[in-house]
């Protein structure tokens, strides 16, 4: 058996839906969840089975989606590095700071995770074409994959995104069309010939698979780490996908009963001072969060005005004693400096905002001196170089 998927269910409502037929949100709004027969699953595989599967994130197969291994839309994704801090962490008085760097991935980001699940799930449930609103990476995974799968992909994207992420979509055959004004007004625009054409839309936590390549993420570092989890994960967030995605790995995790002392570690969500509308209403002790006005950040994965996982990511916050911070650009313009210089890791600035942030939290006594801490980087800072 490759996938011990059961059903799809919402974390709202609890209404269940079929993994077998194409679904994207609940009729709540909510987005779906994919569940697991992980009781029968932990009878039959153990932590000890994985040592020697691919090195990709499909290695972790019977907790994905995919249940005929002929769909699945492979660029040898996931299985990143941890690597270890150098400088930076000893110089702001961590002992063990790790860095999850992403920027193997195929186009260079994490989204390369999600998109591979979103296109192979969408191929094997008979989709023949994809459509998406980006900031810039997502759009380039998704044409990657939509590419190898033989799938046309429909990419909307803000007019100011550099433009080497258009040019890398165009590479790969996707129909490119730039919206003036950010992301939400892409996805605005992307509705009517989306609805005219049955395209398919596979746009941040709207179909339930992106996600699930996001919580690989987790497992990885869970096995990387010899089944222990760090006290403290930072995610930079706009979607949020990443941090949903690990709260609902630590779930599954614990549950296997893989992971040794189980404990959940805290998971920061960071944002830019330009746009943060869920430090806001973690502020606020909100529930969800209301739509960022005139949002402005050069991290153009940061620049999310509005996310449809909004009450998602607050709750992932809030369950794991975790907490939202937002950063300035100088600070962040400034760690992404240091993270080259230090580390030699040119990084994308929505992971440098991730590194102010950590600077931030440690100084103020917020992560402690001792605690095992690991930073995601999301991406390599080589497609902005035009910033």
């Amino acid at each position: 058996m490759n996938s011990y998927i059961t059903h799809l269910e919402c974390p709202r409502c609890g209404l269940q839906y079929s993994s077998d037929e194409l679904h994207n949100l609940c009729s709540c709004g909510s987005p779906l969840f994919a569940r697991y027969d992980l009781d029968a699953m932990s009878k039959v595989i153990s932590p000890d089975d994985l040592g020697y599967r691919v090195h990709s994130l499909w290695r972790f197969k019977e907790l994905l989606p995919v249940k005929r291994p002929e769909n699945i839309i492979s660029l040898s994704e996931g299985f990143t590095p941890v690597i270890q801090s150098q400088r930076i962490g000893p110089d702001i008085g961590l002992e063990s700071l790790h860095f999850k760097d992403e920027s193997n991935n195929p186009t260079g980001s994490f989204k390369a995770r999600g998109l591979c699940l979103a296109v192979s799930k969408a191929r094997e449930l008979g989709v023949r074409e994809i459509c998406l609103p980006t900031a810039g990476n997502a759009g380039g995974a998704a044409a990657a994959y939509a590419a190898r799968a033989g799938m046309k992909c429909h990419v909307f994207m803000p007019s100011d995104t550099p433009s080497l992420f258009s040019e890398e979509c165009r590479a790969f055959g996707a129909d490119v069309r730039m919206v003036d004004g950010f992301i939400t007004d892409a996805a605005r625009q992307m509705q009517e010939p989306m609805r005219e054409h049955s395209w398919f839309d596979v746009s941040t936590l709207k179909e339930p698979y992106r996600v699930e390549g996001k919580k690989t993420i987790l497992l990885e570092i869970a096995q990387q780490m010899n089944w222990h989890l760090p006290d403290v994960i930072l995610f930079p967030t706009g979607g949020g996908t990443g941090i949903v995605g690990a709260w609902k790995a630590c779930q599954e995790l614990k549950q296997l009963g893989w992971v040794k002392r189980f404990k959940m570690p805290r998971l920061i969500a960071v944002q830019a001072a330009g746009c943060a509308p869920i430090v806001r209403a973690y502020e606020q002790g909100a529930d969800t969060a209301t739509e960022w006005e005139h949002p402005q950040t050069t991290s153009w994965g940061l620049r999310v005005p509005k996310a449809i996982a909004d009450f998602l990511i607050l709750r992932a916050i809030r369950e794991s004693n975790g907490l939202a911070i937002a950063v300035d650009e100088e600070s962040t313009a400034q760690a992404r400096t240091e993270a080259a210089a230090k580390e030699g890791m040119w990084i994308a600035p929505e992971a440098a905002a991730a590194i102010a942030a950590l600077k931030d939290l440690v100084g103020k006594g917020i992560v402690k001196q001792r605690e095992n801490v690991v930073l995601l980087v999301t991406g390599s800072g080589l497609k902005y170089v035009q910033n």
